[in-house]
């Protein structure tokens, strides 16, 4: 027995080599990002209710969530980046590449909440989803939902970054989980809260009306603005931003299809947010492993991963067995609390393993070929990485998981 675990451990070992602590800190990440996420499933298992009265409400829901890990795992990316570079100081000053980049993440969070809500009102009307709430009240609870979600993410990650700059942590191990973290655990509640400002004659369409021109205000001011490092964030973020919330809403739009196959085992459906989120954080900690190297000149950009690529390469693979087995035990475990019906311990663990590998595959491709790309183009790998694997991952995640649902014959 000793002998049939040695040779994995030996592999183990080697694939580690110097960064057990790097691979620590993102297993310890990875696993409060899954936990909080299934509070967040118990919670959206809990406001049926919320989505049963504003339809087209719940194609949002991915989209959101994926927002806040996109702007502020990028964030955290950025800042790794500018430590690792010797040019990060830890100044709020407008002019420091943390102030810019604590501006940037603002901007971004209230004009592409904006943004989002025209995306899932659009997609929710292509759906024919019957009765489906207006633009305006979609902007209300999308934008105010997002900035109040993000105010809170904000301050985790500044708290972060002044861990790393006197601890010598590597935010690029932690700083997508714990984004993800907050988003998931944060955005339903606060999507529920704006909810509370829906109904009122004239106080939801004249809040409506002026939150959207101020997202789109500050959009343009920040494209425009003369900080450079600002300007640049924004002017690269929107576009890959806009990609990765029609992305997303392709998840929500899966999630609205397919909702009533979820009624029978609702426990599925607590296992949903952090199946999603355990892919997207995997993928944050790759994209942001590989865009530092590569920015630094440790990893050559070739059509086939070199050695140092295919070591990050492996390692995030391998993080993932234990995440998605965790999930699934532990969606099953909260199902049990909440008195969630489940099909059993074992069909969600196969489900989650089965999905999670398909995830885990798109991953892999997008982080790599997505840094490469992002860097002949003459971009911010940083600003690039997190919201394309994690949008990609939000949408195949969740197709994935609702097919090997049905090919497991779960519902």
């Amino acid at each position: 027995m000793r002998d049939l675990f040695h040779a994995p451990l030996a592999r183990l070992r080697a694939l580690l080599g110097p960064d057990v602590a790097g691979a620590r800190q993102s297993l310890v990440a990875l696993v409060l990002n899954s936990s909080t996420s299934l509070v967040a499933g118990a919670f959206l298992g809990g406001i049926t209710g919320t989505f049963e009265r504003y339809p087209g409400l719940l194609v949002l829901v991915p989209a959101a969530i994926g927002m806040r890990g996109n702007v502020f795992g990028a964030f955290g990316n950025r800042l790794s980046t500018a430590m690792h570079a010797g040019t990060f100081r830890l100044s709020l000053r407008r002019e420091t590449v943390l102030g810019q980049n604590v501006l940037g993440a603002m901007i971004l969070t209230a004009g592409m909440s904006g943004v989002l809500a025209v995306i899932a009102k659009a997609a929710a009307v292509g759906l024919g989803v019957e009765g489906s709430i207006g633009l305006l009240d979609m902007a209300t609870v999308s934008i105010v939902g997002g900035v109040l979600g993000s105010v809170v993410v904000l301050v985790a990650d500044l708290g972060l970054a002044a861990g790393a700059a006197r601890y010598g942590w590597d935010l690029d191990n932690v700083s997508a989980p714990i984004a993800s973290v907050l988003g998931d655990v944060l955005t339903l509640p606060a999507l529920f809260v704006a909810t509370f400002l829906l109904g009122f004659t004239i106080l939801t369409p004249t809040l409506g009306v002026l939150l959207v021109v101020a997202a789109i205000a500050l959009i343009v001011l920040g494209w425009i603005t003369r900080l450079t490092d600002l300007r640049r964030i924004v002017r690269e973020s929107v576009p890959i931003l806009l990609l990765a919330g029609c992305i997303s809403t392709g998840a929500g739009i899966a999630l609205e299809k397919s909702f009533a196959s979820f009624v029978a085992y609702p426990g599925l459906l607590v296992m949903v947010p952090a199946h999603l989120s355990s892919a997207g954080a995997l993928g944050g900690i790759l994209s942001g492993r590989l865009s530092t190297k590569m920015l630094l000149g440790y990893v050559d950009p070739t059509p086939t991963p070199d050695r140092e690529a295919w070591s990050d390469i492996q390692l995030t693979m391998l993080l993932g067995f234990p995440i998605y087995l965790f999930n699934a035990v532990g969606a099953w475990v909260v199902s049990g609390w909440i008195g969630a019906d489940t099909p059993g311990l074992g069909p969600m663990i196969a489900s989650s393993q089965l999905a999670g590998f398909v995830a885990m595959a798109v991953v892999v491709t997008i982080a790599y070929y997505g840094a490469i790309a992002s860097l002949r183009v003459g971009v911010d790998p940083d600003t690039y990485g997190v919201p394309v694997v994690s949008s990609t991952v939000d949408f195949v995640g969740a197709v994935a998981l609702i097919i090997t649902i049905s090919l497991l014959g779960i519902v």
